[in-house]
């Protein structure tokens, strides 16, 4: 076979920029623009719920099979056909006449966003060989993505208060740029790999079911016949999809990862750290414009904050991490986030805004402290050859944290109200945090 010409280094690295930037961006910048999209459509909490998780779910049930098709498909044609999926379904969300519609094109947009991520971090191996060139790449990479990640709220305000739509008409133009400049890029290599089909379907109906349970179940309680088929669809296949892993010869989620402490804690760390963080932005932005009668643009700005704190707090983790070891800054920000969360459910029925915008801070100093020293301690800790796997099983955790948190949260509210809804999954996203901050401590000898 031959070897695909070197590609262009700052043109492969800003279309796996900006690819990565939108599809980050669209996990949470339709959080503040809930209210005004279940006005329109006259949705209650659970097609809300389905707005936000519509997105979430594919990305987390794909992202592992995607990696696979990057290597199959190469890294090029993997990330330009997600690309198109992503900007084709984000039109179909901004002219959606319904809120069915809606919640298809998030699929889809799902869909796209889990094929382009594996993709976009190939494109950038391809183009920098070189390992500390290769490094500072994925660092921009990153850092693109936690500014996405953290300016969401802000950025659907600011948009929402024009209309909804916009939040999704935006992704047109940028994934235009981003299509132009991959097509200036050199095709890539394929590979030969493995699907594991079986897992694949699995994990895609224990997801499913284990998502439809939690919203429906906060809609009608746990009663409901085929809530109670759902949740036990999800326990059976969750059991049967670990079990095909630890006998499959080309597994998705190779158990052996989790022999190791610091793997079986970091991804745990993922799956609350999104439970934490998200959980707290699909929460607070429905409480300060329900409750609290802010508009769109005002609720964004609330936080403004947290961005700040997300945005800063990494460059001072790695540095605390070289001169103390990973496991501080992990635990010190998962403490904050923790501490921030328990005192949001303390008081987010009876606060005044400015304090729950001040008690929002540290969970945006915690965020930005504990999981980029995560993710560093995960890539130090596993061999060279198994980085990719490990962190496609880490960002596989990831999005699965975000979307039970909007199914179980989102159903507390619709079944308890507002502010029960709000303190009691606040708290539980708190004790979560806590539960794996005490096992971080754990890890000092590997940090």
């Amino acid at each position: 076979m031959t070897a695909p010409r070197a590609a262009s280094p700052r043109r492969a690295l800003a279309a796996a920029l900006l690819g990565f930037f939108i599809i980050t961006l669209d996990a949470l910048v339709v959080s503040v623009a809930l209210p005004a999209i279940g006005d329109t459509f006259d949705a209650g909490m659970t097609g809300l719920q389905w707005v936000m998780d519509g997105y979430t779910l594919p990305f987390a049930a794909l992202l592992l099979l995607a990696g696979t098709l990057s290597d199959r498909l190469g890294a090029r044609r993997a990330f330009g056909a997600g690309l198109i999926v992503f900007i084709a379904s984000s039109a179909a969300c901004a002219f959606a006449p319904s809120l069915g519609v809606l919640v298809a094109a998030r699929v889809a947009q799902g869909a796209g966003a889990a094929l382009m991520t594996p993709a976009s971090l190939s494109l950038i191996g391809e183009a920098y060989p070189d390992p500390v060139a290769k490094a500072r790449a994925i660092g921009l990479w990153a850092v693109g993505g936690a500014v996405a990640s953290t300016s969401g709220p802000l950025v659907g305000g600011a948009m929402t208060a024009i209309s909804w739509r916009l939040i999704f008409l935006v992704n047109l133009p940028v994934g235009a740029v981003a299509l132009w400049l991959l097509a200036g890029i050199p095709r890539s290599r394929r590979r030969e790999v493995a699907y594991d089909v079986p897992g694949q379907i699995l994990a895609v109906v224990a997801l499913t079911a284990l998502t439809y349970g939690l919203i429906e179940a906060g809609a009608d309680g746990l009663g409901r016949a085929d809530v109670i088929a759902a949740l036990a669809v999800a326990g059976v296949g969750a059991a049967a999809f670990f079990a095909l892993q630890a006998k499959s010869a080309h597994p998705m989620v190779p158990l052996r990862l989790f022999r190791s402490r610091a793997a079986a804690t970091t991804v745990a760390i993922g799956f609350t750290f999104m439970v934490g963080f998200y959980g707290m932005v699909f929460l607070m932005s429905l409480l300060l414009q329900e409750r609290r009668g802010m508009s769109p643009f005002a609720a964004g700005l609330a936080f403004l904050p947290v961005t700040g704190f997300s945005l800063v707090m990494p460059i001072v983790a790695a540095r605390m991490a070289e001169r103390f070891g990973a496991w501080v800054p992990i635990a010190l920000g998962q403490l904050a986030m923790a501490t921030g969360l328990l005192a949001l459910a303390a008081v987010a029925d009876t606060a005044p805004v400015p304090l729950l915008v001040a008690l929002m801070v540290p969970v945006g100093f915690g965020a930005g402290t504990a999981m980029p020293s995560a993710t560093s301690l995960l890539l130090n800790t596993v061999p060279h050859e198994r980085s990719g796997t490990a962190s496609g099983v880490l960002n596989t955790s990831r999005q699965v944290g975000g979307a039970t948190a909007i199914a179980a949260f989102g159903g507390l509210v619709a079944a308890l109200g507002y502010d029960g809804g709000t303190r009691l999954s606040l708290g539980l996203a708190g004790g979560l945090l806590a539960l794996t901050m005490l096992a971080t401590l754990r890890l000092r000898r590997a940090g």
